[in-house]
């Protein structure tokens, strides 16, 4: 190559370098912790640390957890490639009377750039007493303190009690839950009115059971809205685990074509086409059985009441989320619902029926008034915070 021609190329090659690096810019960052709340984690923002503009907040949530990303596994942000690890939390000072903070959960899209704002999240509810607490939103009583906690999402109210020593939410305990290592302090949230979260309605359809593709269903508004649906009626055994779940694409879509038309049904969507990614939700249920879990660890008939098998955002969950464990304690008391048809007769528990999921089981107990209204549902879990400091974005 003659050498003014090299010399011209070199020229074009350090002005393009120089052209790159002025249209740089130092990454955007805020103060934010990283929290596990039961099983999920989520990064957790001070509400006062973020734009005023809740429209602002999506590239923000996007950035931070690293969606969309196509290979779905979200290694350029701290998500962590599956719903219960794609998760954003706000906590700020409360605008409701009765609690002492706002809770706002954003559920965000893996492969996507869905920000949902839609559902509520129980498994990170577990941790947002806690940073109230360690990050001074409110007062703490030493030794063991309740949180009321206001969900904006569903506009409920849920107390939080927990352990505090030395002005922080304690995180060692002698308590554990399934799909979490290792034992921590035990973590009450108790769900105040917790029907009709979203539909103002414990039955939104005003149907026990409905049919959508020709299958009978119970669509239940407790903590969430969600869809039950017998496994076999689905053509798979209740037993069925994640991995096995994720293989079968025409039973997914079955589900979800199922989820889709009961969210017309319950009202939450105009059209199939507008349903939430994350509400409905929807699990299948099963009578209780000797079967193996993820662990592969054997559990027999006699340690549960039902198995679950619940999808989030079209995934099946390893574990359950709390909202639907919430709105199967409550469709369990509901007489002729495809949960009680599938329910033991007596309960393994006198606290709350026990549901085996895939890592495990949990209990959940719900009350209610003489009237039959749903009253109040109680479940315990862990919660740790793991880090803070500063989220980095681009």
């Amino acid at each position: 190559m003659p050498s003014t021609m090299l010399n011209r190329t070199l020229r074009l090659h350090q002005s393009l370098q120089v052209r790159s690096l002025s249209s740089a810019k130092p990454q955007n960052r805020l103060p934010a912790a990283y929290y596990r709340g039961g099983t999920s984690r989520a990064i957790i923002f001070h509400q006062k640390n973020l734009p005023v503009d809740r429209y602002d907040w999506a590239p923000i949530f996007l950035g931070a957890i690293g969606s969309p990303d196509p290979n779905g596994r979200q290694l350029d942000g701290l998500g962590g490639g599956i719903s219960s690890l794609s998760k954003i939390c706000v906590v700020g000072p409360s605008t409701h009377p009765d609690a002492d903070v706002d809770y706002t959960f954003a559920a965000i899209g893996v492969k996507n750039n869905d920000v949902d704002y839609s559902s509520n999240c129980g498994n990170m509810l577990s941790a947002i007493g806690p940073f109230a607490v360690d990050y001074g939103v409110v007062d703490p009583i030493e030794g063991e303190t309740t949180v009321r906690i206001h969900n904006t999402n569903s506009g409920k109210i849920i107390h939080s009690t927990f352990p505090v020593i030395e002005g922080e939410a304690a995180a060692q305990g002698d308590f554990s839950i399934d799909g979490v290592a290792g034992t921590a302090a035990k973590i009450r949230l108790a769900f105040i009115n917790p029907a009709g979260s979203k539909t103002g309605k414990l039955l939104p359809t005003g149907n026990v059971v409905d049919v959508f593709d020709g299958l009978e269903v119970s669509c239940v508004d407790a903590g969430n809205p969600c869809v039950f649906v017998q496994a076999d009626s689905i053509g798979t055994k209740g037993t069925i685990l994640p991995d096995e779940l994720d293989s079968k694409p025409l039973i997914l879509e079955a589900l979800e074509q199922i989820r889709c038309k009961a969210s017309v049904a319950m009202g939450i969507s105009k059209t199939v086409e507008d349903t939430p990614s994350s509400i409905p939700k929807i699990a299948m249920v099963s009578k209780p059985c000797y079967h193996r879990l993820l662990s592969l660890s054997e559990t027999s008939e006699n340690d549960m009441d039902l198995i679950v098998r619940a999808l989030s955002v079209g995934q099946p969950h390893r574990a359950i989320p709390i909202t639907v464990s919430l709105a199967i304690a409550a469709a369990a008391n509901i007489e002729g619902s495809v949960v009680s048809r599938c329910v033991s007769g007596e309960r393994v528990n006198p606290d709350g029926i026990t549901l085996s999921h895939p890592t495990g089981k949990m209990v959940v107990g719900a009350e209610f008034d003489k009237q039959g209204h749903l009253t109040n549902a109680n479940v315990f879990r862990t919660a740790r915070r793991l880090m803070d400091g500063l989220v980095y974005w681009k």
